[in-house]
C-alpha cells in the first residue's frame, strides 16, 4: 500500500503527472490496484470548490475521507489535488502513518507565469479553468513543499514547463521504483511509515466516529426536508428504527437545518475532548442530533 500526494500551483500539470504515474505503475507489473482520487470524482466545479474557505474546507474533508477509506483496501492511492496547504499535507501524512504504508509527495514545480498562461489556454479552449480571482488567491496562498518536513518527504520534483511529463521521465521512474520496490530488513532507501498502537486505535475510533456523525446528521436533515416537501402541516418527522421523532412547530428551511447541523457537529467535537466520546454508530449519532434539534425547536 502507498499514498502519493500530488502538489503544485493551479494549472501546473498535476493531473497529467498523476495519470502518467498511474499508467507507469500499472505497467510496472505491480499486483496492487492504482487509484486516483481527484476533485472531478465529486462532480464539483473547481471555482466553487475554492470560492471561499468553507467550500475549500468541505472539499478537503471529502478528499481526506475518501483517502482514509481507500488506503485500508491495499491500493496505491494518488491524491490529485492542489494539496497546497502544508497543514493538509500533514493530515494526509498522518493517515499514511496510521495505516502503516509508504508515502511520498510528487511536486510539479512550475512558475506562476507558466501556470497563468496554461490556465488562460484552457479557458480559451472552453476547458475547465480557474477564474482570475480564484487563481490569484490560490497562487498567493500556496505553500511549497520542503523535503526537510517529514510530511513532504520523500519529495519527487517534476518540472513540466521545462521537461514535460512522460512515462520515461527520470522522476516518474524513480517514484515508480520507490512505490513498488520490495522491502525487507536490508532495505534502506524505502520508508514504510510505522504507527504506534495508540495512533492506530485513536485514528480508527475518531475516523469512524466522525464518518458516522457526518452521515447520520445528514440523513436526519434529508428526512426533515423530504417530509416537509410532501405538503400540509407537519408537527413531527419520523425516522424509523425506533428513533425518536423530530418535533417541529413551524416550517424549517434547509439553510437553518444546515446551520444547526454545523453547530451540533462543532459542539460534539469540542465535548469529545474532555467529555463523552463521539458516537460510533449511526443510530446513536441520530439520537443525539434529534435530541439537539428538539431542544432547539422546543424553545421557539
Amino acid at each position: 500500500m502507498a499514498l502519493v500526494v500530488m502538489c503544485g500551483q493551479p494549472c501546473s500539470g498535476k493531473s497529467v503527472a498523476a495519470v502518467t504515474l498511474s499508467e507507469s505503475l500499472k505497467e510496472s507489473g505491480t499486483k496492487q490496484s492504482v487509484r486516483i482520487i481527484d476533485e472531478a470524482s465529486f462532480h464539483l466545479d473547481r471555482n466553487q470548490n475554492y470560492a471561499n474557505m468553507p467550500a475549500e474546507k468541505n472539499l478537503r474533508g471529502k478528499l481526506r475521507s475518501d483517502v482514509d477509506r481507500s488506503v485500508s483496501r491495499g491500493d496505491i492511492v494518488i491524491v490529485d489535488s492542489l494539496n497546497s496547504i502544508k497543514g493538509y499535507r500533514y493530515e494526509l501524512w498522518c493517515i499514511a502513518r496510521a495505516a502503516g504504508i509508504r508515502y511520498c509527495v510528487v511536486y510539479c514545480d512550475v512558475d506562476e507565469a507558466h501556470c497563468r498562461v496554461w490556465n488562460k489556454g484552457r479557458s480559451d479552449r472552453g476547458e475547465a479553468s480557474y477564474e482570475d480571482g480564484v487563481f490569484e488567491d490560490l497562487v498567493r496562498r500556496f505553500e511549497k513543499p520542503e523535503r526537510r518536513n517529514r510530511w513532504d518527504s520523500p519529495l519527487f520534483e517534476l518540472y513540466p514547463s521545462r521537461d514535460g511529463i512522460e512515462k520515461s521521465s527520470p522522476v516518474i521512474l524513480e517514484a515508480v521504483t520507490y512505490l513498488t520496490k520490495t522491502v525487507d530488513s536490508k532495505t534502506q532507501d524505502v520508508r514504510v511509515l510505522q504507527p504506534s498502537i495508540a495512533t492506530q486505535a485513536a485514528r480508527f475510533s475518531e475516523a469512524n466516529s466522525l464518518y458516522e456523525l457526518d452521515r447520520a446528521t445528514q440523513e436526519v436533515i434529508n428526512a426533515v426536508v423530504e417530509q416537509q416537501a410532501l405538503g400540509g402541516a407537519i408537527s413531527r418527522v419520523t425516522l424509523g428504527n425506533e428513533l425518536p421523532p423530530v418535533e417541529i412547530r413551524r416550517p424549517v428551511g434547509l439553510p437553518e437545518l444546515r446551520r444547526l447541523r454545523r453547530t451540533f457537529v462543532k459542539l460534539m467535537g469540542q465535548a469529545s475532548l474532555s467529555g463523552p466520546q463521539l458516537p460510533t454508530d449511526a443510530d446513536s449519532a441520530k439520537r443525539r442530533f434529534v435530541d439537539y434539534l428538539n431542544r432547539e425547536f422546543g424553545g421557539q
